[in-house]
């Protein structure tokens, strides 16, 4: 039966940005179909609210059931307007020290999952000629940071399938808009982060300074997950939401440097750079 208010789809709703997002939608009165790893996760979610909050259990890395479970959300409530990608990890070591095997497992979630949801919802969005892709992304899908590449690399991937998403689907009504978080109090840097089996120790003062910073402030960042919750719900209801949207001031300002640093590079190397044409 189709609802009144809007449905959503988030991925990762166990803990953090996902959960805390889930229960600010829900707050309001609009459906949320979350996507749990383990069964008995269910529940707790489901009892957030009641009748409201709908839990699936999936690995975004598993296309097919993917796919089952966005056609069976669609098919239970006729409707399908805001999907979330969040579902993630994070990953340290130098680019050295990562394997193969490491990056594979980190690109197949952040990046190949987002991509498996967002291709699953397409066909319904472009149906009903409206939706609204939330790329929950990172501070990590704009700037590099040392000790952090492998994490770089999927959310910048994330990032650019994302930009050229927007422009595709800006005909059928179809909105994107990339979140790039900086530090929140979550779980992301305690037990579900990841880091490469390898390590070298000629790293200890760049990749290893930045693991070891990582872990200090852990419990301690300036943001707040509800809060940014609160700031998702007012941009997803405004009239013209952003294409970006660096999320907390460490983000903010992050953004700004490497903007700053971005320009400075241009003009210094466009006399330069820009003699490549052929003469006339």
């Amino acid at each position: 039966m189709k609802h009144k208010g809007k449905v959503w789809f988030i991925t990762g709703v166990s803990s953090g940005f996902g959960r805390e997002l889930a229960k600010e939608v829900a707050a309001h009165g609009d459906k949320v179909i979350g996507t749990v790893r383990k069964k008995e996760q269910v529940q707790e979610f489901n009892d957030i609210a009641p009748g409201i909050t709908f839990a699936h259990v999936l690995d975004v890395t598993q296309r097919a059931d993917v796919i089952s479970v966005m056609q069976k959300t669609y098919k239970q409530f006729e409707q399908l307007d805001m999907v979330v990608n969040n579902a993630g990890f994070g990953f340290l070591g130098a680019i050295e020290e990562a394997s193969v095997v490491e990056v594979r497992e980190v690109m197949e979630t952040n990046f190949y999952g987002a991509l498996h949801v967002t291709q699953a919802a397409l066909p319904i969005f472009r149906e009903q000629k409206h939706g609204h892709f939330l790329q929950i992304s990172s501070v990590a899908g704009f700037r590099g940071t040392q000790g952090f590449g492998v994490y770089n690399a999927s959310k910048f991937a994330l990032e650019g399938f994302s930009e050229a998403l927007a422009q595709e689907v800006a005909p059928f009504n179809i909105k994107v808009t990339i979140v790039e978080p900086g530090p929140f109090r979550t779980n992301f840097a305690g037990p579900s982060i990841k880091r490469a089996d390898d390590h070298i120790d000629a790293y200890a003062e760049t990749a290893g300074a930045f693991e070891r910073a990582m872990h200090e402030r852990n419990g301690k960042q300036d943001g707040d997950p509800a809060k940014a919750a609160e700031v998702l719900w007012q941009v997803v209801n405004s009239e013209d939401p952003p294409l970006r949207l660096p999320l907390g001031q460490i983000a903010y300002e992050a953004v700004r440097t490497k903007m700053r640093n971005l320009e400075n590079d241009l003009w210094k190397w466009e006399r330069t750079a820009t003699k490549t044409s052929f003469e006339t």
